[in-house]
């Protein structure tokens, strides 16, 4: 616990000591978070008033939107801070803060891309039945599972994490709290945390990952036998998930699948799953996805449309006014 750590706060060492480099990366990851707002939101906002939030697919890429901000808003804004400032230091509890959130938000995204996946294989294996099985109240079940998988997960992370004393040096090579640089750190055997550290991580990310594919292999099956049209349609609604997955599990696994250990590459391999990923994917959804083209295209030029015909009809009766 705290009581038995001689370290108070620890110091993000960060991408790069640079000065150049890190202006850079200032420009770079602040533009990069102001599009993952406006993406997400836009994203959010379109489905929420339109009528795709009555299908399945549509309810989860709502959450997993909510997720993306969330997510990276427990990292970039401390990223960006600490590019621009002297000290990057970080006290002991807003670190497991940032840890807890990390792991949370990040399970959430993951356990939503898993459901997703399941939404797909049952709109396409069993079209039949799947307003029964997907039916709203088993899609906000599924949600609630989500979010307690994630809890589980990250808590038992911060559970580890807690319990090792911390005696010096406190400079962790990473640009955020997370479990491999701060085992790097502690002052006693880490061995068997280490293990459980990736039977919890590694496991997580290696199994929904496992699902998620197998999914897309029984779709793949099923579709064989479909008419060229029928197969390229089923595929369409496919290829944006699957490119979402791959951006965001590749680099996960990379990280924690392996023994607890840290490498020179992991801060970049992280970059992928903390800001990269998060910030494509609404372009993914949006631009390989018709029917979200066309609801951002009802909703954003329709009330384009409507707003400048009211300021015009505003405008007329303030001219008439003036006439009269």
């Amino acid at each position: 616990m705290e009581n038995n750590n001689n370290v108070t706060q620890f110091i993000l060492l960060g991408l790069s000591q640079n000065k150049k480099i890190k202006n850079m990366c200032f420009v770079l990851f602040l533009w990069c978070y102001i599009a993952i707002w406006m993406g997400n939101l836009i994203i959010m906002i379109s489905i929420t008033c339109s009528q795709l939030n009555g299908q399945p697919m549509y309810f989860f890429l709502n959450y997993l939107a909510l997720s993306d901000l969330c997510y990276t808003s427990a990292v970039i804004p401390k990223l960006v801070t600490d590019l621009l400032a002297e000290s990057n230091a970080i006290s002991y509890a807003s670190c497991m803060v940032q840890l807890f959130a990390m792991h949370f938000f990040g399970g959430i995204e993951v356990f939503i891309l898993t459901a997703m996946a399941y939404d797909r294989y049952v709109a396409i294996c069993k079209p039949l039945h799947y307003m029964i099985i997907m039916n709203r109240q088993k899609c906000y079940a599924i949600v609630g599972a989500c979010c307690a998988g994630a809890f589980l997960h990250s808590f038992a992370q911060c559970l580890l994490t807690i319990t090792l004393p911390f005696c010096g040096p406190n400079e962790i090579d990473h640009y955020f709290c997370d479990v491999y640089p701060l085992l790097k750190l502690a002052c006693t055997d880490t061995y068997r945390v280490g293990i459980l550290v990736v039977a919890n991580s590694g496991m997580m990310g290696l199994v929904t990952f496992v699902v998620v594919m197998l999914s897309y292999f029984l779709i793949l099956h099923t579709i064989r036998g479909y008419p060229a049209e029928s197969r390229s349609k089923a595929l369409s609604t496919c290829s944006s998930h699957i490119t979402v997955v791959v951006l965001f599990f590749a680099p996960v696994l990379f990280i924690y699948i392996r023994p607890a250990a840290t490498l020179p590459e992991d801060k970049v391999f992280a970059l992928f799953y903390t800001i990269i990923a998060p910030m494509f994917n609404p372009l993914i959804y949006t631009l390989r996805n018709m029917e979200m083209r066309n609801a951002l295209r009802k909703m954003w030029c329709q009330k384009r449309f409507l707003t400048g015909r009211q300021n015009f009809e505003i405008y007329c009766k303030n001219l008439m006014n003036s006439i009269m």
